[in-house]
């Protein structure tokens, strides 16, 4: 069965390139889209121009972008009538003792990235709990929820939950927020890969998640926000446990 991205998201996550520097910031939001399951295995991508009118770029620029994604694995692309480029990057699962081969650069920047998850993500919670949401916004909300619970696979355990996180960016309305969320989902994706999957910690932050959408679609904004920190709180000090 073909996969499909979750509609709303692409557009939320997807932003205009700013700076001179657009084929590699094409790269990097649609590899960062591809890993955390905006994109995942087996989907196709928009069409050429939807997606350069998406970044703000040039068609050229994109073209470019793409065939280093292509060089990189992340996807594959096919000619001709009913062509399309697909997601070939299958879902990573975390290897044994990866914590243990982190620099120390990189566990610092990675242990910075917590503390910003935690002014970031909790008022990405409260904005959502806090808007007028319409039928569709909820049931985007309960389908991301939805496909974090029926994950059966660690690999795509962690994309639905990427996709879950900014899902509630998205509804806050602000694209900065999303920006944000995303950016910070990025290096939380490669933190999770370098610890094992502890079936206890999904159990716990499953019940969290299911707080957080009681609170966002009762429209409890300030609930939302202590739920959302509580998730961060208890995920940051897992991961400063296991990650040093």
């Amino acid at each position: 069965m073909t996969a499909s991205p979750a509609p709303h998201l692409p557009g939320a996550v997807l932003r205009p390139v700013r700076g001179h520097h657009a084929f590699e910031a094409c790269v990097e939001q649609l590899a960062t889209a591809i890993r955390l399951g905006v994109y995942p295995l087996g989907s196709t991508l928009p069409p050429e121009r939807e997606l350069a009118t998406m970044l703000h770029v040039s068609r050229a620029t994109l073209r470019e972008a793409m065939a280093a994604l292509r060089e990189a694995g992340l996807v594959q692309t096919t000619r001709g009538r009913g062509g399309g480029t697909v997601v070939t990057l299958k879902p990573r699962t975390p290897p044994a003792r990866a914590a243990a081969r982190i620099s120390a650069a990189r566990r610092g920047d990675w242990l910075d990235a917590l503390e910003f998850r935690r002014i970031v993500e909790p008022g990405a919670a409260y904005l959502a709990a806090s808007a007028t949401l319409d039928q569709e916004h909820l049931g985007q909300l309960e389908r991301a929820h939805a496909e974090v619970a029926a994950a059966t696979k660690t690999a795509q355990h962690r994309q639905a939950d990427s996709r879950f996180h900014l899902t509630i960016a998205s509804l806050s309305g602000s694209p900065r927020t999303v920006e944000a969320v995303t950016s910070v989902q990025a290096t939380l994706h490669e933190m999770l890969l370098a610890i094992p999957v502890l079936g206890t910690n999904i159990a716990h932050s499953d019940r969290q998640h299911a707080a957080l959408v009681r609170a966002i679609e009762s429209g409890n904004a300030e609930r939302a926000r202590k739920t959302m920190e509580q998730h961060c709180d208890d995920t940051a000090a897992l991961l400063r446990g296991l990650v040093g």
